[in-house]
C-alpha cells in the first residue's frame, strides 16, 4: 500500500472512519478514497477494519447508557476526584431492545382499522343513476 493511502488509512483510524475528517487531516479528497475502496481490495479491507472497530466503540457506549456509569471528571481545588454518576438510559434501552429484541417481540407496529364506518365513495353516474 502507497504511502498516501497509509496516511489516509491513519487519518481514519483517529477519526473512527469519518472520512470527511480523515481527508482534511490527509490532503487525500473524498472521491480518491472512494476510488480507492472500489480499485483497491487491500485498502478496502483496511477501510472496513476501522468501521467495525468504530462500530464496536459505539456499542460500548451504548452500554453505558444502558447500565449507567460513574466518570470522573478532573480534580476539585482541594485536589479530590470530581465524580458524578450517568443513570442508565431509558431511551437507550428502548433503542437496543427494538434492534436486537426484534426475535422476542420488541418491534414498532403499525395498526390500521380498516373497517369502514359509512359511504366509502358515492357512486354518480352520467345520467344520474
Amino acid at each position: 500500500m502507497d504511502t498516501l493511502k497509509r496516511q489516509m488509512i491513519s487519518a481514519l483510524e483517529k477519526s473512527l472512519g469519518i472520512v470527511t475528517t480523515a481527508s482534511k487531516e490527509s490532503g487525500v479528497s473524498r472521491s480518491i478514497h472512494y476510488q480507492w475502496l472500489i480499485q483497491d481490495e487491500e485498502y478496502k479491507a483496511a477501510v472496513q477494519s476501522i468501521e467495525d472497530i468504530a462500530l464496536d466503540f459505539v456499542e460500548s457506549k451504548l452500554f453505558q447508557k444502558i447500565t449507567g456509569v460513574t466518570i470522573q471528571s478532573g480534580v476539585d481545588d482541594k485536589g479530590e476526584a470530581i465524580v458524578y454518576e450517568v443513570p442508565p438510559s431509558d431511551t437507550a434501552c428502548i433503542f437496543y431492545l427494538k434492534t436486537k429484541g426484534k426475535n422476542r417481540g420488541y418491534i414498532e407496529r403499525t395498526e390500521f382499522d380498516h373497517k369502514v364506518t359509512g359511504p366509502a365513495f358515492e357512486l354518480i353516474t352520467p345520467d344520474g343513476l
